[in-house]
């Protein structure tokens, strides 16, 4: 897909972004064509610096959330401001994640630049939003799943709270934020006017947590811990074979007898406590043990291929390596090499027209385009 086939050629955006959030978002917008002006500090945006030179001297990181940028270096309190306040004046969206209060010292809040500029989409991300007794506190990733109730959910029975792998909250705004930002986009073309969007770590953990918090909410029950099953289903979890674990999901009745027939155990599907998932769930106890001794008798390639071919979901547990490495991962064509740079990277998670948007050029070095954009 040529750029200028992209959905969002020709929209400009600046991102006074550090770290995560704001340039996944940003990230997002320059994937699918917009053209993305990153205003970083003189010495660049902290994530540079985020682990061991993985190219051009930045870490890893920084690489993963800046491609198809360009970059931009001013000192935001210094000469370069006028002509950065002219760069403002081009631009259809700007997006920070900067501290609480530093955009508003800057002269750079959204009522301000939304006065100035009535077209301007202004989105704003914070750690814990932008209203109530802890708008002005500092966040991580860590910190917001240890607050929201993340944590509290996430593990097996008896363990303590454990965060979430990967960057959930950070990553989950990001993409809030783009999809704020689209749908601003298109408001604009039918009334010519842009907007503040305001949107927090805090609050997508929330949302990400919704089926538990929501519950609490409504006194519905108070969510327990349940490893890698699921509150609502059985059985719908790990299981151990002899050689190692692999998962199994019955997510409905039908599934259920296709599975019970598929292990020899047709007798289940009439019998009372596993006749449906109500009854199942009730009688979890009982049920999961007789599953596990089944399992533990054969090695997984055994018990995968029987499921498969009942037509039960079922898979091995891979590492991340075993799922790049399947063919499946593969077909999609998701994993994307960067021009000119020697390495690779994975591309937006859809297709438009049976094209995967591509990525056009590696992360920018410090204040490359300066003297482009400022003059």
């Amino acid at each position: 897909m040529s750029h200028d086939n992209l959905p969002l050629s020709g929209i400009r955006v600046l991102e006074f972004g550090q770290v995560l959030s704001a340039p996944f978002g940003s990230r997002i917008l320059a994937d699918l064509g917009a053209e993305v002006i990153k205003v970083e500090r003189l010495e660049g945006d902290d994530s540079r610096r985020m682990g061991p030179a993985f190219k051009h001297g930045d870490a890893l990181n920084f690489h993963i959330f800046n491609r198809n940028k360009q970059s931009v270096a001013v000192d935001l309190k210094g000469p370069t401001r006028d002509q950065l306040d002219s760069l403002i004046a081009t631009a259809d969206v700007l997006i920070h994640n900067m501290r609480p209060g530093a955009m508003e010292k800057l002269g750079l809040d959204g009522p301000t630049l939304c006065e100035r500029h009535p077209a301007l989409i202004y989105c704003e991300i914070s750690a814990f939003g932008h209203v109530g007794p802890l708008s002005q506190a500092p966040g991580y990733e860590p910190l917001v799943q240890a607050f929201s109730g993340l944590s509290s959910i996430n593990g097996n029975p008896g363990d303590p709270p454990v965060r979430i792998g990967v960057a959930v909250c950070d990553q989950g705004v990001g993409m809030w934020a783009a999809i704020g930002i689209l749908s601003l986009i298109h408001r604009r073309k039918q009334t010519g006017r842009g907007g503040i969007l305001n949107t927090s770590l805090l609050e997508t953990a929330l949302v990400w947590g919704c089926q538990h918090t929501d519950a609490i909410a409504n006194a519905v029950a108070q969510p327990k811990l349940h490893g890698s099953g699921h509150p609502n289903f059985v059985p719908y979890q790990s299981f151990q074979a002899s050689d190692r674990p692999f998962l199994v999901c019955v997510g409905n009745d039908r599934l259920f007898a296709k599975f019970a027939t598929a292990i020899s155990r047709p007798e289940w599907i009439s019998d009372p406590l596993f006749k449906d998932n109500r009854a199942r769930l009730q009688n979890k106890a009982v049920l999961i043990p007789q599953i596990e001794a089944i399992f533990a008798s054969a090695p997984s390639e055994k018990w995968l291929t029987l499921l498969a071919d009942s037509g039960v979901p079922c898979t091995p547990i891979n590492t991340i390596a075993e799922a790049l490495d399947h063919a499946q991962v593969a077909a999609l064509g998701q994993m994307q090499s960067v021009p000119e740079e020697g390495t690779q990277f994975l591309g937006l998670p859809f297709s438009i027209d049976g094209v995967r948007p591509s990525i056009r050029s590696g992360a920018p070095r410090v204040g490359q385009s300066t003297k482009d954009l400022l003059g």
